[in-house]
């Protein structure tokens, strides 16, 4: 995939345009990117969702965001004093725009520290008393060695590592929009991460947090970040998902060690068996991170402002219309690499891809991780 160069700043007609289209149906981060790299603009791919869809087998009254809405969401974040970076935006965190993984950020507070180099802090929300006050020494010690924390506002180890935090600037990624307090008990953590800190989500202003939403959230601050420690987790938790997520975005990965007797043990112990690094002070994070040190720092300025252009060689409509059927008879339940289908089908990337972006937005398909594709029972 091809990420759109840096430009200085979206116009507000290009903010609204891009904003409608990560808000429309069957648009997720992986489509948005590829239907912007065809398109060439948010607002010529706005254009051709419908048709898409249809050619996809979507049903009838395919849901493209209102203008009405994305310029209300907008509004509402301003009034907070709020704002939405893209990811073609020089102020967006380098980090996350070398993955290709987050279109646009709605951010609280003091976006600036999303340049600078992070180290996630995750772990329980119920954690013991020894958890917590590990969670908030390692994050006051990397913050002050340089280093920002990000956690997810959660009780437990999040809520610790963010106090531990709070002097040198931390950032809270929520599930819900960054207006929306979960749980409500963080309400003053919240506040204070508001006035000194920065708070961060992709989702719509007002978004109340739903399940499906924290795996999102996760994969944002493993993206954020250089490396993620987890201090206590089960080993069923979000804190090994953002743990996994963060060895697929090839970021590093530290536990604290705890006792064999203690469930909340289990994930940190099973991580350091798997390789993670075993951690005992901040000190031993910093060691590690030396050499990535600088990843975030932003690039030099764009000599002027650019879109991208659009494919220069999309495939003819004939072209896909007739590999569809192929590469719908070839996709099943169980994922397939994509590679895998262009062997299988012998047809060109673009017209597997264009069938595939079809499929995405009727709904029909889902990406997995690894760059494999599965299609919907």
């Amino acid at each position: 995939m091809c990420t759109p160069p840096i430009q200085a700043r979206l116009s507000h007609a290009e903010r609204v345009d891009w904003l409608r289209l990560y808000r429309s149906e069957n648009v997720g981060p992986a489509t948005f990117f590829r239907l912007i790299e065809r398109f060439g603009s948010a607002g010529r791919a706005l254009d051709a969702l419908p048709a898409l869809a249809r050619r996809g087998g979507g049903r009838r009254g395919f849901v493209v965001a209102t203008r009405s809405s994305a310029e209300a969401e907008l509004e509402a974040l301003s009034r907070l004093g709020g704002r939405m970076i893209a990811s073609i935006e020089p102020e967006f965190p380098t980090p996350l725009k070398a993955l290709d993984t987050t279109p646009l950020l709605n951010t609280l507070g003091d976006a600036s520290l999303l340049r600078r180099d992070g180290v996630g802090v995750v772990g329980a929300r119920n954690a013991s008393a020894a958890g917590r006050r590990m969670a908030r020494l390692l994050a006051a010690e990397l913050g002050a060695g340089g280093l920002v924390v990000t956690s997810g506002l959660a009780r437990g180890v999040d809520a610790a590592a963010h106090l531990g935090a709070l002097d040198s600037g931390t950032v809270a990624v929520l599930a819900g929009g960054v207006d929306v307090v979960y749980p409500s008990e963080n309400r003053a953590l919240y506040e204070q991460i508001r006035a000194t800190g920065c708070i961060v989500s992709e989702m719509a202003h007002g978004m109340v947090p739903q399940a499906t939403h924290f795996p999102r959230r996760n994969r944002l601050i493993a993206g954020l970040s250089l490396g993620v420690v987890v201090v206590e987790a089960a080993a069923r938790s979000g804190s090994l998902i953002t743990a996994r997520l963060a060895l697929d975005q090839g970021r590093e990965v530290f536990a604290v060690p705890g006792s064999p007797f203690d469930a909340r043990s289990e994930g940190p112990n099973m991580l350091i068996k798997q390789g993670a690094t075993l951690i005992t002070s901040a000190a031993d994070v910093i060691d590690a991170l030396g050499g990535m040190r600088g990843f975030s720092a932003p690039p030099p300025p764009p000599a002027a402002p650019a879109p991208p252009p659009p494919d220069a060689t999309p495939p003819a409509d004939r072209e896909v219309a007739a590999a569809r059927r192929g590469i719908v008879e070839s996709l099943a339940a169980a994922p397939v690499a994509v590679d895998e289908l262009l062997r299988q089908c012998q047809l060109s990337p673009a017209v597997v891809s264009m069938v595939l972006l079809e499929l995405e937005l009727a709904g029909r398909l889902e990406r997995h991780p690894g760059n494999r594709v599965s299609l919907h029972p």
